[in-house]
């Protein structure tokens, strides 16, 4: 679990991957936001991310695309809501448990 210096609070704190995907992740958007690290790292790894505010709460990632072109979030997921370790491709959560360890 990546472990990060907080610039407002001034204190170490421990965050993980699937906040990026969970709109009440990273304290509902009012602590430190790594969003941009996960969407970076997949994008890395070949996929195609997009990610967006959800109003005034944390960014999230709303869709991955893979080299050929599909969509690796299917239509049936709660964005914001579900957990992603359910509806992602076990690739793609084998690779950011790898990126993010625990």
């Amino acid at each position: 679990m990546p472990t990060e210096y907080c610039e407002h609070c001034g204190n170490n704190y421990n965050w993980k991957w699937e906040e990026a995907f969970d709109k009440f992740g990273f304290n509902d958007g009012y602590s430190e936001i790594h969003t941009c690290d996960v969407v970076e790292f997949l994008r890395d790894a070949g996929y195609t991310v997009e990610s967006g505010l959800w109003g005034t709460h944390n960014e999230i990632i709303g869709s991955i695309i893979n080299t050929e072109g599909d969509q690796m979030i299917p239509k049936g997921a709660a964005l914001g809501y579900d957990d992603p370790r359910t509806y992602l491709p076990k690739a793609i959560v084998e690779l950011l448990d790898q990126g993010f360890p625990k």
